[in-house]
C-alpha cells in the first residue's frame, strides 16, 4: 500500500527500529521529517495510507484523497483528523493507545521529587559556587521535603492516574482520588473543592474538555495549602496560567512542575517562561517520549495495519 509518514520527525530521532513498520507496508512507506500546509496536497492525494501525528488532515484535504483507505495517527488524540469526513469516505481511522503510561508516570514522579527536594536549586547553587564558599559541609539553603506521609490529590483516575498513584504509595503517600462535576462518581473519590485543602501535591491526569479547561485558577489556588505543589503532565489548557504564575510569585502555593503548555511550542512566548517566577519547573512536554513509549507507537501501528489487512481492525476512533 502506498504510504506516506507526513511528521516523522515528531517520532523518531533516529533511535527506533522500523522494520517491521517498513515491512507491513512492503516498503512502500515514505517519510516525512515534517509537512508544511504548501506540501501536504502533493504528499497525500495518491496515498491508500497515511500517518499522521499532528498534520491537519481536514475534511477539504480528504475529499481530494480518492485512493486513501487508512489514517494511522500516531498518537492517542484525534483532533488533527476529521473524523466524520473519513467515516463518509470509508477511510478507517486509527490511533494508539497506552503507549506512554509508563513513562508519563515516572516524568510525573520525576517532576515531584525534584520539587520535594528542591533539586534545580540546589543543582544551579553548587553551579554558582554556593556550596564551594559555604561555611559547612552541606547546603541546606532550600527546604527539603519528604513523600512518604505526604497527601497526592489525582485528578484523572483512568490508566495514567492509576499508575502515577501505584508509584506515590511506594513512596510511603496517602492517595486521593478528586470526583470532578459531570464525570462518574463513587463513594471512594473526594469532591474536588474538598479535595483542594487536603493535597500536599496535586497531579492532573485529565483530559481537556470545556469541563476541565481551567479547572485550576485562582480560585483553586486559594483553597490550597501554602506547602502545597501542583503538577501538570495532562494539558496546559487544565491549568489557568495566569493565576499560576501569580500563585508562584505570590507564595499561594509552595512550587508547580509543568510538561505542558496551552500553545506549544510557544513561539510567541508565555507568562510561564518568567525566569522570575519561582520554584516552577517546566518540561517541553516531554513526559511521554522514552525511547520505549515510542518504540509502542510504532509497535502498535504495525498491529493496526495486519488487524485492517484483516479486515478487523483495532483501536479504530471513527
Amino acid at each position: 500500500m502506498n504510504t506516506v509518514f507526513l511528521d516523522f520527525a515528531s517520532l523518531d530521532q533516529d533511535d527506533l527500529q522500523l522494520e517491521d513498520l517498513k515491512a507491513v507496508f512492503q516498503q512502500q512507506l515514505t517519510l516525512y521529517p515534517t509537512t508544511s500546509p504548501a506540501e501536504l496536497l502533493p504528499r497525500v492525494q495518491s496515498a491508500e495510507v497515511i500517518i499522521s501525528n499532528k498534520v491537519l488532515l481536514d475534511a477539504e484535504t480528504l475529499q481530494q484523497c480518492p485512493q486513501l483507505k487508512l489514517i494511522l495517527i500516531s498518537a492517542t488524540g484525534t483532533n488533527n483528523v476529521d473524523l466524520e469526513q473519513a467515516r463518509r469516505q470509508g477511510v478507517v481511522v486509527c490511533n494508539c493507545q497506552g503507549y506512554g503510561t509508563a513513562a508519563v508516570a515516572q516524568h510525573t514522579l520525576m517532576l515531584m521529587l525534584n520539587l520535594a527536594t528542591s533539586f534545580v536549586r540546589y543543582h544551579q547553587a553548587v553551579q554558582q559556587g554556593q556550596w564551594q564558599r559555604s561555611s559547612q559541609f552541606c547546603l541546606l539553603d532550600y527546604p527539603i521535603v519528604e513523600l512518604a506521609g505526604k497527601t497526592l490529590g489525582i485528578v484523572g483516575y483512568g490508566e495514567l492516574g492509576q499508575a502515577v498513584a501505584k508509584l506515590a504509595e511506594a513512596f510511603g503517600m496517602q492517595v486521593k482520588i478528586a470526583a470532578l462535576a459531570n464525570r462518574p462518581q463513587s463513594a471512594s473519590r473526594v469532591p474536588f473543592a474538598e479535595l483542594l485543602p487536603q493535597v500536599d501535591f496535586l497531579s492532573l491526569h485529565c483530559p481537556l474538555t470545556e469541563d476541565t479547561r481551567d479547572l485550576i485558577g485562582p480560585a483553586e489556588f486559594a483553597a490550597m495549602k501554602h506547602s502545597a505543589f501542583l503538577i501538570n503532565c495532562a494539558r496546559g489548557g487544565i491549568v489557568n496560567e495566569a493565576a499560576l504564575a501569580e500563585a508562584l510569585l505570590s507564595g499561594q502555593i509552595a512550587g508547580a512542575a509543568m510538561d505542558v503548555l496551552s500553545v506549544e511550542p510557544p513561539k510567541q512566548g508565555n507568562i510561564l517562561l518568567d525566569l522570575a517566577i519561582p520554584n516552577l519547573i517546566l518540561t517541553p512536554h516531554s513526559a511521554w517520549g522514552s525511547v520505549d513509549a515510542r518504540q509502542r507507537i510504532v509497535q502498535q501501528m504495525v498491529e493496526n495495519v495486519i488487524a485492517f489487512q484483516q479486515g478487523q481492525p483495532i483501536r479504530q476512533v471513527n
